[in-house]
């Protein structure tokens, strides 16, 4: 096991590096690595080591929305307001409606495997945006009608949204009941897991304010905070829906609106963090994949991503009706909410490891998705910001 880890680690730094300096997002250095490596290639690393994955995908997770909440002023996303709350769910919905009719058509597959393959390919990637956001924040770029904490927010819940359809099909692929209920269950857990984060946020500041302690405890506390808050949802799922991931960033927002101080020294150690997990979550999501499945899964699967696309940009520009973004600002978004990666590299595997019929299918169409959508999202993204937007 210690082998395999020293295995990724260097490996996937210098194929993170080596595409880096090719101008490519080092997450698909990292994905080439896994992929090379795995037992299903040049079996460098063993099977034991994907047993990892499952607990690394949650942290993963956990780590990239508290960046997000940590990096969002509630003063400024009160003022984006509707827009963000739109952008959340409505490119979402629309992406996931065109997936499951076409990926139907081309794969030959059941509405219920298409439901779930077509969740994990609707979200966008935290990975890519969020950074990318809280950069367009720190310039000043989109400043003066905060379509950075526009983005970031809708992207953040967005990737909620999707999660929890993700696990209503999965629940009924295994044998559970779809009912009126699942759905209403989603604001359910969207409305008690703010709640949640709120109490959890001012309690966490509360009690730094009175105790100073060293910033890397402080995100070691709040870590633990988030594993019992994910452990907590488990607990109270069978009487009430309750997200953890909306109530983590939740409390990141209220920690950044009380003390902005401490919020900036928690990101700062969380930013670090990430580079760790980010490295285990690619490289990992790579030695997962059965190269002779993407293969199969070829051409339809990147015509079934690009349509995917075209219908999450329609659903950006209905989001943003009635807004006072002009053509360029419109166009930005739209680039913005391309990329596909954190979430498909948490949650393709899944159908794969639960012995499903359309695991290999699924995760190859995701990583499919993650070598395609990644690097051009990033690009679109860091090439037209300073063009399309204006500098507060």
């Amino acid at each position: 096991m210690l082998t395999d880890i020293a295995v990724i680690f260097l490996l996937g730094i210098v194929f993170a590096k080596v595409f880096e300096k090719m101008g490519l997002a080092p997450i698909i250095g990292m994905l080439m690595a896994g992929i090379i490596i795995s037992p299903h290639q040049l079996n460098i690393v063993s099977d034991t080591i994907i047993n990892l994955s499952a607990d690394l995908r949650q942290i993963a997770l956990v780590v990239i929305l508290t960046r997000a909440g940590l990096s969002l002023n509630f003063d400024k996303l009160k003022k984006v307001g509707r827009p963000a709350i739109l952008l959340s769910f409505v490119p979402a919905s629309i992406e996931m409606l065109a997936i499951i009719f076409f990926s139907q058509k081309f794969f030959n597959i059941d509405t219920i495997d298409a439901g779930i393959m077509a969740a994990v390919l609707s979200a966008v990637s935290p990975a890519i945006v969020v950074p990318r956001m809280i950069k367009l924040i720190n310039e000043g770029y989109g400043g003066d009608k905060n379509i950075p904490e526009m983005i970031l927010a809708g992207a953040s819940v967005d990737d909620v949204f999707v999660i929890v359809f993700f696990s209503s099909f999965l629940a009924l692929k295994t044998g559970g009941k779809l009912s009126a209920m699942s759905f209403l269950n989603i604001p359910i857990s969207i409305i008690t897991g703010i709640f949640l984060g709120i109490i959890i946020g001012k309690i966490f500041v509360f009690i730094f304010e009175k105790i100073n302690i060293n910033e890397i405890y402080k995100t070691m506390i709040f870590v633990s905070l988030s594993f019992l808050m994910l452990k907590l949802q488990s607990l109270i799922e069978p009487y009430i829906a309750m997200s953890a991931l909306i109530a983590i960033m939740a409390a990141g927002i209220v920690i950044n609106r009380i003390d902005s101080k401490m919020a900036k020294e928690l990101l700062g150690t969380y930013n670090r963090l990430w580079k760790v997990f980010e490295l285990f979550l690619f490289v990992l999501v790579g030695i997962s994949v059965d190269l002779a499945y993407i293969k199969e899964a070829g051409l339809l699967a990147v015509l079934l991503i690009i349509i995917g696309l075209i219908f999450r940009m329609i659903g950006v520009n209905i989001s943003l009706i009635g807004t006072n973004l002009d053509k360029n600002e419109r166009v930005f978004t739209s680039f913005a909410y391309l990329p596909k990666a954190t979430v498909q590299a948490a949650i393709g595997p899944v159908a794969l490891s639960m012995g499903l019929n359309s695991g290999n299918l699924i995760l190859s169409v995701s990583v499919i998705a993650i070598l395609l959508t990644a690097p051009l999202g990033a690009i679109l993204t860091d090439k037209t910001y300073k063009k399309l937007l204006k500098k507060s």
